[in-house]
This record gives structure tokens, sequence and C-alpha cells, in this order.
């Protein structure tokens, strides 16, 4: 079997276990995963019991898929993958991108990326929630470098519009539904697992970026390839090492992330329910 084989085997696994195919997915980064908890209906894949598909092993990375029900976005069928796994953790960039190609396989047509990140921009406030404008890619890699599948989608696609503006003003909607201002701004992700340097920081703040990551984009290029539109939305869990006169570590992101999960879960069916 080759990698399409193995997309399509844990597609077809999915699609025979739920009574409705979703055409919304949602990836929740770190400590972001309560939001896969609060579906209805729920069918739930440990991501081991799912054919080819990789493990996550990250603090605050539940690694599950659940297919449910957001009874505050109108009941729409939504997938969300509790988790994602990362290039750091030794992973070549398909594995990586499985899961999206499942979903792209299983049907979906709405992304929704999130990601817990670190703030660039010195007016931004730790626990923000930013829209994704664009992203700088500096994992050092493309998840389309190789032999082009045709059946994923076309040899060279289009990255002008990544993160669509239909998308992009439909999460500005629905924070205002909230009295939510929403920032907007530029990720950049890199390899990790350590986080960047002060001297790093102001070289990403120099060349345009708002955030700092070390997840998203390659999911974001995978998506595109294969036609589905795409929203990505970064809560900012830190400062930027240099920003703050304190180090970072990961509890303090996940605290973070468990501090505005109310709000992110409110802003995900509120964005979901204008869809």
């Amino acid at each position: 079997m080759d990698y399409y084989d193995h997309v399509k085997e844990a597609a077809d696994t999915i699609r025979a276990r739920v009574p409705e195919v979703p055409q919304v997915a949602v990836v929740l980064g770190s400590g972001l995963g309560d939001f896969a908890n609060s579906l209805g209906d729920a069918v739930t894949f440990p991501y081991d019991q799912l054919p080819h598909w990789p493990a996550s092993r990250v603090i605050g990375h539940e690694g599950k898929l659940v297919v449910g029900r957001a009874a505050k976005a109108g009941g729409r069928a939504i997938a969300a993958l509790a988790g994602r796994c990362h290039v750091y953790e030794g992973h070549d960039l398909h594995t990586v991108t499985f899961g999206i190609r499942v979903m792209g396989l299983l049907g979906v047509k709405t992304l929704i990326l999130t990601n817990a990140a670190g703030g660039v921009n010195t007016g931004f406030q730790q626990g923000a929630l930013m829209v994704i404008d664009d992203h700088i890619n500096l994992i050092g890699n493309n998840p389309l470098v190789g032999a082009n599948d045709e059946r994923f989608g076309a040899r060279f696609p289009d990255m002008t519009e990544v993160y669509s503006l239909r998308l992009r003003r439909t999460a500005d909607q629905a924070g205002r539904a909230m009295n939510l201002l929403l920032p907007h701004g530029v990720y950049v992700a890199l390899l990790g697992p350590s986080y960047e340097t002060p001297a790093e920081i102001r070289y990403l703040r120099t060349i345009g970026a708002d955030a700092v990551g070390m997840s998203t984009v390659p999911e974001a290029i995978v998506a595109r390839h294969m036609g589905i539109e795409v929203l990505g939305l970064s809560c900012i869990t830190n400062m930027a090492a240099g920003v703050l006169p304190q180090p970072l570590n990961h509890d303090g992101v996940m605290e973070t992330a468990r501090r505005i999960r109310g709000q992110f879960i409110a802003l995900l069916e509120g964005i979901i329910g204008q869809l």
C-alpha cells in the first residue's frame, strides 16, 4: 500500500462508523482540546485505533478524533482532532499532515486550525485570540516535497490566500457577537522543540511575524493542496522570549490555554454557526 492507500483506509474506517460525514474539521492545539469534549452524539476514535494514524505524545494533546455535533452551532456535524503530532517529535511532514489528508478524503470542505503561540507583536496581550492572515514557513521543509499524487492535488498549488478571507471575516463577526475584538497577524512556524531566543524573536519581528509556533503551517499547505478552505486561530499563550523578563515553559502555556478555554469554545461555536 502507498501513502494514498493508507490515508484512504483511515478515511474509510471513520466513514463507516459515523452517522454523518462532517464537512467541517477543527484541529485543536496545546491545551485547547476541551472543544472536542463539548460535542454531542460523539463518536470517538483514539488515534492509536485508526489505521496508520500517528500518535501525539505532547502534553496537552489528548490524541483522539471526535466526530459529533455542536449544539450551539446549529447541530452541525464536526470532526475535532484533539491533538496533533509535530516535526520536532521526529516525524516527517507526510506523517505530520496525515490527519489533514484523511479529512480531505473524508469530504471535509472547511478546516479550522488552532494553536498555542508565542506573542511576537508587543501589542498583544497574553490570552489573546489572533486570526491568522498569513504565515511564514521557517520549519525548513514543505509537506509537498517529493513525488506529487494528483489524487490529492496539483503539483504547484497557489498560496496567495492560504487563510480564507471569507472565513477571517466570519471569525470577526463571531468575535463581535461576543464583544471580542480579534487581532489579526502573521504566524511563523519554526521547527522547535526549544523555544526561540530573544535574538530570533527580534529577527522574526523584523520580517513581519506577529506570533510564533511549531505547527499549523504544514497542515495549512496540505489543506490548500486538497482544495480545503482554511481558517487559522492562534491563542497567544505566552509572550515570546525577550518580550517579558521571565523564562518560558510549557506549564505556563497550558495554564493560559485553560484560562481562556470558555472564550475559545464560544468563539469556535460562533464561527461554525455562521458557516
